[in-house]
């Protein structure tokens, strides 16, 4: 058999060897004129199984083999090394799924077999895999909610009614975040849709105790501070672990449907108030300078009443004192009084009284010419003075 290798053969140096075909060259070798063969899938797995044979101290091959004499041999391109490398790479795999970093607005929950854990803070986080698992959740990011604005599948929600039995259209906006990443991983299937729904019961609620006016005009601060109260509260009620942020009241107005006529509305209760005002300043005036005159009046005739009053006590007292006098002495008192008399009477008249028992010497009647200049404006001349003769008394 030594010579009868063939061209195919392991040549005679081999002598009775049987193992010609687990070594390069062998049956696995080439022919040539030909490239590679890959080695059969039961021929790897032979291979594999005496080298792990070997690494454990067994033997591997059979008797006479390749790895019979030495006992490091453990077949091609397979070795301790490799396996080592094999190893690390398995490490360096558990270790890229167990390590885990959490961004600084970012939390993470640890779930162990499925169960709350712990919650990873910013950093770098340890969680075992298989047997722990991190779901890393955005807290501080804001989210918007819009209500009312008209968005597909929202409908009619911005209509809503008000106290007094009127229906206003309302666009309001829901900031909200994440406080608790426990509670809302567990607690909630669909975070948006429950804000949603709470914000819009939440403003239904406080616009069916209001009224229009107040809603449409002055209360929208209150109304934006009260809601975002009420939507606090029912979350937290439901222990959802968001936090709401503010509330940002954008519009309120008539539906559309009515608006033109509702502006007319506005425009004529703006008149009748503006009317109303001055109606209202119109008779303030009047009434104020009514009540001026009437007080005015009433201190004239208060005045008047004093005077004719005092004049009448004067004339009364007067009286009693020429009284007394005059039964004291009557013929002295009543020439007295005759003559006061005459002098009061006369005093305004424009007369000369002559006296007779001069015989009306000395007096020479005379042409007033100065005093009918004066008169001729008015076409009749002023007649002399005249003269009255009387004796004395």
């Amino acid at each position: 058999m030594a010579g009868s290798g063939g061209p195919w053969g392991g040549g005679g140096g081999n002598g009775g060897r049987g193992d010609d075909d687990d070594r390069p060259g062998g049956r696995g070798g080439r022919r040539p004129g030909e490239g590679p063969q890959i080695p059969e899938i039961e021929e790897i797995m032979r291979k594999g199984s005496e080298q792990l044979k070997v690494l454990m101290g067994g033997r591997g091959g059979r008797s006479g083999g390749t790895g019979g004499g030495s006992g490091g041999g453990m077949g091609p391109g397979i070795n301790r090394g490799t396996l080592a490398l094999g190893a690390l790479a398995v490490v360096g795999l558990w270790a890229f799924a167990s390590f885990y970093t959490v961004k600084p607005e970012e939390q993470s929950v640890e779930l162990l077999l499925g169960k709350f854990h712990a919650i990873g803070e910013p950093g770098l986080n340890f969680a075992p895999w298989p047997f722990v698992s991190a779901n890393v959740i955005a807290v501080t990011p804001e989210r918007t909610e819009d209500i009312g604005v008209g968005r597909a599948g929202q409908g009619d929600s911005g209509l809503m009614l008000t106290g007094d039995e009127n229906i206003v259209d309302i666009d309001f906006q829901v900031v909200w975040n994440i406080s608790n990443p426990q509670e809302y991983l567990f607690n909630l299937r669909d975070p948006q849709l429950t804000v949603e729904a709470v914000a819009e019961s939440s403003m239904r609620e406080i616009i069916a105790q209001s009224q229009l006016a107040p809603v449409l005009n002055r209360d929208r601060g209150v109304i934006a501070e009260r809601l975002k109260t009420m939507i606090q509260q029912t979350l937290d009620s439901y222990q959802s672990g968001l936090n709401v942020v503010r509330v940002n009241f954008n519009r309120a107005d008539p539906p559309r449907e009515v608006i033109d006529a509702f502006k007319n509305v506005q425009s004529a209760e703006q008149e009748r108030d503006r009317l109303q005002k001055e109606a209202d300043a119109y008779a303030n005036t009047i009434v104020a300078g009514a009540r001026g005159q009437a007080a005015q009046l009433l201190e004239e005739a208060e005045g008047y009443r004093a005077q004719v009053v005092n004049q009448a006590e004067g004339e009364a007292s007067r009286f009693t004192a020429v009284l007394g006098e005059y039964q004291k002495a009557p013929e002295v008192t009543r020439k007295r009084l005759y003559l006061e008399t005459m002098e009061e009477v006369l005093g305004r008249v424009d007369k000369v009284i002559i006296d007779d028992n001069t015989g009306g010497q000395g007096v020479v009647p005379y042409l007033p010419l100065n005093e009918l200049g004066r008169g001729g404006a008015s076409g009749a001349a002023k007649p002399a003075t005249g003269t009255t003769t009387g004796g004395s008394n």
